[in-house]
């Protein structure tokens, strides 16, 4: 009995130590998530209090415009016709803290607008370039800035281009400016345009996936890199033809500017090396004796002839005002709307066709249709000017937002369709309704086809063990990516394949007033350059955004009107983040420049990679696609 009461109280405070133990532990572990609970909210708090400060106390009045200032158009990033949709918070911690942007982007509107209020601010005594960190653009939104820095010049005021280095891009701008300037030790060497992709047909057999293409148009070579392990000859042919187009034009817009001819353009790899063996190999020697640049220029000496043509600022450099700057204090002016004033409505169309909603810089067939549906009810709205900059994508999405434009004629409201760097395939399925399609020479359209793709893994699963059986209902019961493709099947697809294609040359030939056959004989997937679409008929006019608003106020018969860009209004806590974390980021200053310098694997791997998710994104409900991807140069 003795022994049974010493066991039951060996138990119990057995118990007692392992639930005080537990208590402990219950309680440590509350007092932890308390004492992380409050460091988190006072982080937060005190973040907030400290971006409040320094929006408070931030004032536009901190960025002087000094009289006789040099603008510096130091772009940074990609020309876009519409950036990307970027959580501003996000945007902001990256920037506190140093973060590179993988990705900048530059609004093309924002820079025309720098350039053309400059040219009347007295403040503004020159343009100054400084192109080293502009990266993509596209030869038709560079002309669009040519255009505005000969308004600049054709004012009375200087352009002067200062460069280490200068890709072809940003020679092309360079090439428009009073002076070049080079560093001595300096390096550009134009190029031209090529179109090279990766195929990977020999890759997808020996991991033994099964590829299976449906396509209408000899030339519809987009899914060529997964059927071949080379360019087909008709893809050669119609690449070749659209970009020599876009050379010779580089070519006539540069030699103008620097007034010499054409030839000098050194195509021949042989004349090259003989005039780089007569400047000891100094590339930059090389490009004065070529009078590709006027000056070889280090960077203390630019610096020193700056400050004698607009003045010191009194810290060692020359007056000066940077293109962000000056952005924000353009944009701290507030424009009061008319509202009763009749508007030409302009809608960005810009990347990717996608079904469904998608976010600024992909167009989606529900979003962009929401934004062509909400001009046609605005009674405010008299005309519309759809820009656009794809190159295409979902067939079905294309169609939805067409089909929007045709209620906007319905509704008495012209439409012009302004094309950007790229219009081809969908980009010129939503185009094709238009009551008027404008163009640049340089645009890249056409690709008029239809292609339908995916691949199956029955053979890879199978190496790995891995086999799918069953029964259903009918013979196309259960068709899915891990069983092979029935003929049956193949046949279904390829029909509708066949009756999309029907659909967009007999849309192009209603529209354009031409034959299914004439259509037909330039179609076929076929990629064409804006100068040559005119003459095929595929175009009505060559031109700018400018153009096509005053040929939509043409069509609609206003005199007096404004301009009004529809796109997808932001959340109000995305409005205030903005708004807040913006002029916190002036505070702030910018983020140290940084250079991420890839080798030659990590960029084959970083092409594969985009390539991959590119056509991992197309999400057609009937997986049919209108799409250029040889529309890209490099």
């Amino acid at each position: 009995m003795w022994l049974s009461n010493a066991k039951v109280t060996h138990r119990q405070r057995y118990m007692k130590e392992n639930k005080h133990i537990l208590t402990k532990i219950t309680l440590g572990l509350f007092s932890l998530l308390n004492t992380s609970r409050k460091i988190i909210i006072n982080l937060v708090f005190f973040t907030v209090l400290l971006i409040l400060f320094i929006a408070i106390n931030n004032d536009e009045e901190n960025i002087n415009v000094r009289p006789g200032s040099a603008l510096i158009l130091n772009i940074r990033g990609d020309i876009v016709e519409q950036k990307h949709d970027i959580d501003p918070m996000d945007a902001f911690i990256s920037e506190a803290l140093e973060q590179p942007d993988t990705a900048p982007e530059v609004l093309l509107a924002d820079i025309l607008s720098v350039i053309k209020n400059a040219e009347t601010d007295e403040r503004i005594s020159m343009i100054v370039l400084d192109l080293k960190h502009m990266q993509g653009s596209g030869i038709t939104k560079l002309a669009n800035i040519a255009k505005a820095l000969e308004k600049f010049k054709a004012s009375g005021k200087k352009v002067i281009s200062v460069g280490e280095q200068y890709s072809q891009n940003q020679y092309y701008l360079a090439s428009h400016a009073d002076e070049v300037w080079l560093n001595p030790k300096g390096w550009m060497l134009l190029d031209g345009y090529g179109r090279y992709q990766i195929y990977f047909k020999s890759a997808l057999e020996k991991l033994a996936i099964s590829q299976h293409v449906f396509r209408v148009g000899t030339y519809k070579s987009a899914v060529e890199p997964y059927i071949r392990d080379d360019m087909s000859d008709a893809a050669k042919e119609a690449n070749q033809l659209w970009l020599n187009d876009l050379w010779q034009q580089y070519k006539i817009d540069v030699a103008r500017q620097r007034n010499f001819a054409i030839s000098n353009f050194d195509e021949d790899v042989d004349v090259l090396v003989t005039k780089l063996k007569a400047a000891n190999g100094n590339v930059a020697e090389y490009a004065l004796a070529n009078d590709w640049v006027d000056a070889l220029k280090t960077r203390e000496q630019v610096n020193q002839d700056l400050i004698e043509l607009v003045g010191s600022d009194g810290d060692k450099s020359f007056k000066n005002i940077t293109f962000n700057d000056y952005l924000s204090v353009m944009n701290s002016i507030i424009n009061i709307e008319n509202k009763d004033s009749d508007k030409i409505a302009v809608i960005v169309a810009k990347g990717t066709i996608l079904d469904g909603k998608q976010k600024p810089g992909t167009i989606g067939g529900e979003s962009t249709a929401a934004l062509l549906r909400e001009a046609r009810e605005n009674k405010a709205v008299k005309a519309v000017v759809l820009r656009v900059d794809s190159p295409g994508g979902s067939a079905y999405a294309s169609e939805v937002i067409r089909q929007e434009v045709e209620l906007l004629k319905a509704a008495g409201k012209p439409v012009i369709a302004s094309m950007g760097t790229y219009a081809a395939s969908g980009g010129y399925w939503i185009s094709a309704s238009a009551d008027k399609i404008y163009a640049s020479p340089t645009t890249i359209t056409g690709s008029i086809g239809i292609f339908g793709f995916f691949m199956t893994f029955e053979n890879t699963l199978s190496n790995l063990g891995i086999h799918t059986d069953g029964v259903g209902t009918t013979d196309i019961a259960g068709f899915g990516i891990t069983r092979a493709l029935t003929p049956g099947m193949a046949s279904i697809v390829q029909l509708n394949i066949e009756r999309g294609y029907r659909d967009f040359i007999e849309l192009v030939a209603k529209n354009r007033q031409m034959s299914t056959e004439q259509v037909d004989a330039i179609a076929q997937g076929r990629v064409w350059s804006g100068a040559k679409a005119l003459e095929l008929g595929l175009v009505d006019a060559l031109g700018d955004i400018n153009s096509a608003i005053e040929a939509a106020a043409e069509l609609a018969s206003l005199d007096n009107y404004d301009t009004l860009l529809i796109e997808k209004e932001k959340s109000s806590r995305a409005l205030f983040l903005q708004n807040l974390l913006g002029q916190a980021s002036v505070m702030l200053g910018q983020p140290a420049e940084q250079h991420i310098s890839a080798n030659s694997l990590t960029q084959i791997i970083k092409t594969l990679s985009l390539e991959l998710k590119q056509l991992a994104q197309l999400n057609d409900p009937q997986g049919i696609y209108s799409f250029c991807l040889a529309c890209e140069i490099e």
